[in-house]
């Protein structure tokens, strides 16, 4: 059995549509109208134990939603899944002593109290005993290098301890599950790349199961070999992140460098990205990469040229923005008539 199965999970808003003026007060008593919103449309998958995959998506794709009804926070419209074997908006104990949920955007801890005092109340919620406990905050305290800061306010604490503190209180119980949303959002790089590296450490030594939501992509390309992507509440790609760019991607990028100044047009090629005078970078059609590097190499005196894929972020980018505009352009309002 997979350590979450999601099978046709699915989540509908319905928001009230009232018309303007007393007119369109007097109708809603009768009869309202109600738009409706699918923040998760039949969305499956199966994660195993101890992987650690992202979860991507634009704002309003539906992560947010789907990482909560995994958590129990929200009950679906429809579908089924589980977690650990569970299903998790019937919100047993023993499921909750096994997962954790971070939100990178929400403060769990008490903003008025030192750290450590608000990891002795989640101990007491727990029910952790004291050398576990002492245990676990002392090894990850360690790892993440904020020993020094356990009797500091929370509201004293920089944003990046901070965040570092709520990884501690999120893992203290030592779950089997790890919802991550956002967990590097706002920190400097220096932090985040600090916290990238506990997760990597973490999710290897304890082989945590972790769903990560992020729109840093080097968060993506340096923790996870698996990515699922979301839109409009629905899956479009699940599979290994280098199989985006083999998949989504329809250019390539060659880079020359030349032993003179080199006269040529380039824009004829493809879109120039950069140049100088003794080099140029080209932004080309996959399918006639090999022609322009014939063609580039008969009529140019050309020292060096590499061949290399797209940046993941370009791609994703470009694959959201294109995504969106057809949404926008043929998904129709739904709306709904209640008497």
């Amino acid at each position: 059995m997979s350590a979450i199965e999601a099978s046709g999970l699915t989540k509908v808003y319905r928001t009230y549509r009232k018309e303007g003026g007393l007119r369109g007060a007097i109708k809603g008593l009768v009869r309202r109208k109600y738009d409706e919103m699918r923040a998760a449309d039949n969305v499956s998958f199966q994660i195993e134990e101890g992987e650690l995959v992202g979860f991507l998506g634009p704002n309003g794709a539906g992560k947010t939603t789907v990482l909560k009804m995994l958590s129990g926070l929200l009950n679906p419209t429809g579908g089924e899944a589980r977690v650990l074997g569970f299903v998790p908006w019937e919100r047993r104990n023993e499921m909750k002593r096994q997962f954790a949920l971070l939100m990178g955007q929400k403060n769990a801890l008490w903003w008025d109290l030192p750290a450590q005092e608000s990891l002795e109340l989640n101990r007491a919620i727990y029910g952790i005993d004291g050398p576990r406990f002492r245990r676990v905050v002392g090894g990850l305290s360690e790892l993440l290098e904020v020993g020094d800061k356990m009797n500091v306010m929370v509201r004293e604490l920089s944003l990046g301890e901070r965040m570092k503190m709520e990884l501690i209180s999120a893992l203290i119980h030592e779950p089997k599950v790890l919802f991550l949303d956002e967990p590097t959002i706002g920190l400097d790089v220096v932090s985040q790349k600090r916290v990238r590296e506990f997760l990597r450490l973490y999710n290897k030594e304890h082989r945590i199961v972790t769903m990560l939501t992020s729109h840093y992509m080097q968060d993506i390309e340096e923790l996870c070999h698996r990515v699922i992507i979301i839109d409009h509440g629905r899956i479009f790609f699940d599979g290994p992140l280098h199989s985006i760019i083999d998949r989504f991607s329809g250019s390539k990028i060659l880079s020359l460098t030349f032993a003179e100044t080199a006269q040529t047009d380039f824009s004829r090629f493809g879109e120039v990205l950069e140049q100088t005078a003794v080099s140029v970078q080209l932004k080309v059609p996959r399918a006639k990469v090999t022609e322009t590097c014939r063609e580039l190499l008969a009529n140019c005196n050309v020292t060096d040229i590499n061949v290399h894929e797209l940046p993941v972020e370009e791609v994703i980018r470009q694959l959201f923005g294109e995504r969106t505009t057809l949404n926008h352009a043929a998904t129709p309002q739904t709306s709904v008539a209640a008497g």
